[in-house]
């Protein structure tokens, strides 16, 4: 239940008193009551418009690639949100089974911003990459340089070792 009164994160749906203003787990701005209820009758209306299962008569578009567990993940991501879909084998599948093979996810190509936009959004879920900055990913490691900074971690440690002591990244 939705209180008109109170806040709302729309990244992680928490709720706030209505002087918070930022969202204390993610910095997101915070939503009014009202204002989140029209984002998710927004969402809901644009999901009840979608046409759901494809047909022979659909342009189709890859959207993703990758092993059949990966996609069937995404598949049913797509699916809950009424983006038809289909899985295609690529041409190294020998359709018995026994064969590594790529899969590739297929959409409308109407439907395709929508579902990259949910792809995206799971995969940001599953690696937490929305909770950390990126500010250190250009980083280089030097050796001579006596102290270092871990681009994945952000760990300031001496060169005189080739792994970060934090979270063990190998520079070697």
């Amino acid at each position: 239940m939705i209180d008109p009164e109170l806040k709302y994160c729309p990244q992680c749906r928490d709720e706030y008193r209505p002087d918070i203003s930022q969202c204390g787990v993610c910095g997101t701005t915070l939503l009014t009551g009202g204002q989140f209820m029209a984002l998710h009758e927004n969402k809901s209306e644009k999901r009840a418009q979608r046409k759901g299962d494809l047909t022979a008569a659909d342009e189709l578009v890859n959207i993703q690639g990758g092993p059949l567990t990966d996609m069937r993940h995404l598949e049913e991501l797509l699916k809950a949100e009424r983006i038809g879909t289909m899985l295609v084998g690529d041409e190294r599948n020998c359709g018995k089974g026994c064969c590594p093979s790529n899969f590739f996810l297929q959409v409308r190509r109407e439907d395709a911003a929508d579902a990259f936009a949910v792809i995206q959004a799971e995969h940001q879920r599953m690696t937490a990459l929305a909770d950390h900055g990126a500010d250190l990913v250009d980083g280089v490691f030097n050796a001579d340089a006596g102290q270092a900074t871990c681009p994945a971690c952000g760990f300031s440690f001496q060169t005189s070792t080739n792994t970060c002591p934090d979270c063990g990244l190998c520079f070697g």
